[in-house]
């Protein structure tokens, strides 16, 4: 497998799976509304058992359909190790971050992860940092502000701790992108890294709930990590979310980082609120003001702009 792929058609093909990534993960806050407030689930406690759930249905898959994708080099275990403490870090500190801040603050917050992708990824990964991307990462940072509706939501209860704990969330989510194209550079498989990196985070949000320290959305007590008990429809919900949205959305975007640079695909992310905002006019009756337009169409010609220029280079570049 080529790791470095520079053809148009490897760049479209990137974008289409990013994209549908973004469409597939847009879902999930649907799942966990509905679990949160029918059920009053712990977010932490949720997190884990999706986490448990996407593993056990990706092996089972893999055991089934590709075996040879469960091994993995013992080279690799400590990165993958690494990657799953990133990932079970990152829901911690976005758990936090919606608690403090709210869910409108938090959002913008974590997207705050285009600009740290694109600066880490020039950095560490010699990634393209050029006027079309920027324009984009700016396009795509104020249409998040207005689709969130952020402007309509008070800042009297903000602190410090907790803006910073919303920029430590987009920062996190930056370097799981990187991460994540860093494995492809190592000739991991996308689906390989996916079914590691979820094992080992469920094995670490586990710990996070045990703890005594009392994390927000975590377990009070052990037995709270059987919060559904005999809620067969509440499981069920559970299993879907992670055998679904989750487990098809993360390994999407996995696969996208194969054939983008980490902040091409994290740009392409956020459309996942437009998406969002959209299934829950259909399916919620939820109702897009002119703001959030507005803000959706900032997102998405972002997205086009890098579309047509990084195209642009491709060619260049293989002309030349």
């Amino acid at each position: 497998m080529n790791n470095t792929p520079s053809t148009t058609s490897h760049l479209s093909r990137g974008y289409t799976v990013a994209l549908l990534s973004s469409v597939t993960l847009s879902t999930t806050a649907i799942f966990i509304r509905y679990l949160t407030e029918t059920y009053q689930m712990p977010s932490l406690v949720l997190a884990f058992w999706r986490d448990v759930f996407v593993t056990m249905v990706l092996l089972l898959v893999l055991a089934l359909l590709r075996p040879n994708l469960l091994r993995v080099n013992r080279v690799h275990l400590q990165y993958l190790l690494l990657y799953g403490l990133l990932l079970a870090i990152f829901n911690a500190s976005w758990t936090q971050s919606v608690a403090l801040n709210g869910a409108a603050i938090s959002t913008v917050l974590v997207y705050s992860s285009v600009a740290f992708t694109a600066l880490l990824g020039w950095l560490f990964l010699k990634e393209r940092l050029n006027w079309s991307k920027a324009a984009a990462i700016s396009l795509c940072l104020a249409g998040c502000v207005l689709v969130s509706g952020v402007l309509n939501t008070s800042v009297s209860s903000l602190t410090g701790f907790g803006i910073f704990t919303g920029v430590l969330s987009g920062l996190l989510y930056a370097i799981y992108s990187l991460m994540g194209r860093s494995a492809s550079q190592r000739g991991l498989n996308p689906w390989t890294t996916l079914l590691y990196t979820f094992g080992f985070a469920a094995v670490f949000l586990l710990i996070f709930n045990l703890l005594p320290v009392g994390l927000p959305g975590a377990a009070a007590q052990s037995a709270d990590l059987m919060w559904l008990g005999d809620e067969r429809a509440g499981w069920g919900i559970l299993l879907l979310l992670a055998a679904g949205p989750t487990l098809a959305g993360f390994g999407f975007y996995n696969v996208s980082l194969v054939y983008l640079p980490s902040s091409v695909a994290n740009l392409i992310m956020t459309t996942e609120p437009v998406f969002t905002a959209v299934i829950a006019f259909f399916l919620l009756g939820e109702r897009l003001n002119p703001t959030q337009i507005f803000g959706s169409i900032l997102i998405l010609s972002g997205v086009v702009l890098l579309r047509v220029f990084e195209g642009k280079l491709e060619r260049v570049e293989s002309n030349g």
